[in-house]
């Protein structure tokens, strides 16, 4: 399993990295950061995942959300993936922006032609981290997930259908009932298919009253966000469907603030901390 490290640089006395590697899982270079606190010289590691949102890439949360301070207070390597397979070939993949590349979604598509490259629900559950084990200080049997918008719909699926392998799980501003909104048909149905029973795999407010999880999850969302006002993200919906299982949920909203990397990186603090107890 063989990495290309890209870029190095030093960052609160630890490493942040850039690598590139062939995925099997979506058929192609695919790119993520990995940021090596301190404590990563002497000793192995938990291991922390950000996914993020629609149009990023492996580098917005690294540089925008201020989470490699706290990751080297509490001892935690975080590793944050690229969206989506690029330069597929796929025709259409560049058209907008909510679907294609950089809107992956943290799903194994299953239509043609996405189920040749799009399979990032298979990249972050299984392939990445088992290229992490082997090229890095780890602790494999202690990682959590977290993320933003569409990686906060992608960190709840993979946590709530995993919890063998996530010792916690939290969210920014996530995707939380995308079987209702218009993103999450958008995708589904081109990932997916018309059959929406598949969709089911791949909804957090479906998955939770199936499979609940074994800690409460974490939740801010900002009540300024548009796209709370737009009905994308539906953390009602989510929050009635632990209610009605007894899942522990801590849904914070976050008066005055908007769906920005300002916003996540106000709150980085919190969520690091909620990881850091599961973990450590």
């Amino acid at each position: 399993m063989s990495l290309n490290l890209n870029s190095e640089y030093k960052s609160f006395g630890g490493k942040l990295g850039f690598y590139s590697h062939s995925s099997a899982s979506c058929n192609g270079e695919m790119r993520f950061s990995v940021y090596q606190p301190p404590q990563a010289e002497s000793q192995s590691l938990p291991i922390l995942y950000f996914l993020s949102g629609l149009t990023c890439t492996e580098e917005n949360f690294i540089v925008k959300a201020g989470a490699q301070k706290y990751a080297a207070e509490h001892g935690l390597i975080l590793v944050a993936p690229d969206t989506s397979p690029r330069n597929t070939g796929i025709q259409g993949e560049d058209d907008d922006y909510d679907f294609g590349t950089g809107a992956g979604f943290y799903v194994d598509a299953i239509a043609k032609p996405w189920s040749s490259h799009y399979k990032m629900y298979s990249y972050v559950v299984e392939e990445l981290p088992r290229l992490i084990a082997a090229n890095f200080r780890v602790q494999e049997d202690k990682q959590s997930i977290f993320g933003h918008s569409m990686g906060g719909h992608g960190a709840l699926i993979c946590a709530i259908r995993n919890p063998q392998k996530y010792k916690s799980v939290s969210a920014f501003a996530p995707i939380a009932a995308p079987m209702q909104c218009a993103w999450g048909e958008k995708c589904l149905s081109n990932y997916l298919g018309e059959n929406k029973e598949s969709w089911r795999e791949y909804d957090a407010s479906e998955l939770v009253k199936e499979f609940g999880f074994n800690g409460e999850i974490l939740i801010d969302q900002g009540s300024d966000d548009q796209f709370l006002q737009q009905q994308q993200l539906l953390p009602n919906i989510f929050e009635k469907a632990c209610n009605e299982v007894n899942q522990p949920l801590n849904l914070r909203y976050q008066q005055g603030y908007d769906h920005s990397y300002y916003f996540i990186s106000t709150f980085m603090e919190d969520h690091i901390r909620h990881h850091a107890k599961a973990l450590q």
